[in-house]
């Protein structure tokens, strides 16, 4: 690919923060979280261009923002964030969430230590693939619903997941808006999305959705560990699944309406993938109600995955879930459009901030935090590659003032899927991750090729990055032991 994004002016504001200068039709400038390294590989992709085409948006305020894990998407960049102001003709972009609602990132922990369990690691790896149903058009782990049925889950979230058995209350005390999206529309919803969705609550999927357990490896503010109950050697799991084909379906169902819409609003950008339609607009509301929807639907995905493999661990050792002392920490959405409140100058505004490929990063004393988080911060989940490592970090003062509470959300792709499988062509993948310690189960072989580790940036630069700028504090760093894969 060419260097596109060299094309791009930027000016260096510090080591690790550029900012693209406001031209054309841009109505705010962008700003990129990188190192001269990063930034020199970034500009060789088409992302920084849509840093620039995110800044023509209707009602955009403050910067079109992209993170250090930034790569080309469709209509915004993976890894970006912008806020639009409602009362302004702010807008509402599909593109600006993506395709897979609510994809996130879901963290637990157990009293289990890596050296006692060392040799059942494989076995336990094992008993969660047959635990947690994986790979493309899975079934999930709870079978097939009524469309009755499934609405509530659109509605509840989580919560239905706990109500019906599949978790305890606790979890839901730490789970990202409690595992339920507000003003959720399950009738906006096509008859298309409803069946996609209809037998896949409870399910990884494939591609670089994972089930991981880790070893915690690292530990870099003690005190903070241990108010999140982690401590050096202790064994954890760690989800990261999305929406399925229902949130898949609900996006290109409202791009189509959007697209269409935009000529009516006389809105105009550079891109056709950036279709969006006011806040405030029949459309928007519209897509506004089926994507938190399908947001539910994610978070109730994740809550009974995480009941199915707290049980298969709970059973290969002949006890409990109490037993082994499994408790959620923290589920954090990073493709999703939110309502929330921040300063812009000298005012507090209600914007809609959308991040996709991005981490909200709540800040001590912020209100949708529990008692305990309320007093260091919310976790923030950043996973890494299936090879190397994971960070968990926390939210700062400086992410509400500079980013609109957002960090990174990953490692970042820098190798194309059918790149990467060029590159495994005659290696045994699976050797391997043996060597580094990794025991895998998968769906197929050519998911493993795809996701190899060197397909992806070294995620410990990405949250350096992110550190270094003072936009979140490092926890802990989190090593891969064993992988389920689609």
């Amino acid at each position: 690919m060419s260097d596109r994004g060299s094309a791009v002016p930027l000016t260096k504001i510090h080591d690790h923060l550029w900012e693209v200068p406001k031209h054309g039709g841009m109505r705010v400038p962008g700003r990129v979280y990188a190192d001269e390294r990063m930034m020199s590989e970034i500009k060789k992709d088409q992302a920084l261009e849509q840093v620039v085409n995110v800044a023509y948006l209707p009602g955009i305020v403050g910067y079109s923002l992209a993170m250090p894990d930034i790569h080309w998407g469709y209509g915004f960049p993976i890894g970006g964030v912008a806020a639009t102001d409602p009362t302004q003709d702010g807008v509402v972009s599909p593109g600006g969430v993506g395709y897979d609602i609510n994809c996130g990132v879901r963290l637990a922990r157990t009293d289990l230590l890596y050296d006692d369990v060392r040799d059942k690691i494989a076995d336990f790896v094992r008993k969660l693939y047959a635990a947690v149903p994986c790979g493309v058009g899975a079934r999930g782990g709870i079978g097939r619903v009524p469309r009755k049925e499934l609405k509530r889950i659109l509605r509840r979230g989580a919560a239905w997941a706990v109500e019906n058995g599949h978790g305890i209350g606790d979890d839901l005390e730490v789970c990202e808006e409690r595992g339920t999206m507000p003003g959720a529309d399950p009738d906006t919803l096509t008859d298309r999305a409803l069946d996609r969705g209809i037998d896949q609550a409870g399910s990884l999927g494939s591609g670089n959705h994972f089930l991981e357990l880790q070893v915690v490896d690292e530990i870099y503010l003690p005190a903070e560990a241990e108010t999140l109950g982690l401590a050096a050697g202790g064994l954890t799991v760690m989800i990261h699944s999305g929406s399925r084909g229902l949130g898949h379906q609900v996006c290109t169902d409202s791009l189509k309406e959007m697209g269409r819409a935009m000529s009516r609003y006389r809105i105009r950008v550079p891109d056709r993938q950036l279709a969006c339609a006011p806040v405030d607009s029949p459309e928007g509301k519209r897509y506004l109600g089926a994507m938190f929807a399908a947001a539910n639907f994610a978070w109730c995905n994740r809550q009974i995955m995480m009941h199915l493999s707290a049980e298969a661990l709970a059973r290969a050792l002949g006890t409990t879930r109490q037993g082994i002392g499994f408790r959620l920490i923290y589920d954090v959405a990073h493709n999703i459009a939110k309502f929330e409140r921040h300063e812009l100058g000298s005012t507090t505004r209600r914007l809609l901030v959308h991040r996709k490929g991005a981490t909200r990063a709540a800040v001590p004393d912020d209100s949708p935090l529990n008692d305990t988080y309320r007093r260091i911060g919310q976790p923030v989940l950043i996973p890494g590659d299936m090879g190397r490592y994971s960070f968990l970090c926390l939210g700062t003062e400086a992410s509400l003032k500079e980013t609109f509470g957002s960090t990174c959300h990953g490692a970042g792709r820098v190798m194309s899927r059918s790149a990467a499988k060029k590159r495994a062509r005659g290696r045994d993948l699976l050797a391997e991750m043996d060597a580094r310690g990794v025991a895998i189960q998968a769906h197929g072989m050519r998911t493993i090729a795809e996701e190899m580790p060197e397909a992806y940036k070294d995620v410990a630069r990405v949250v350096d990055v992110m550190a270094g700028a003072g936009i979140v504090r490092k926890v802990a760093k989190l090593r891969p032991v064993g992988v389920v894969k689609g």
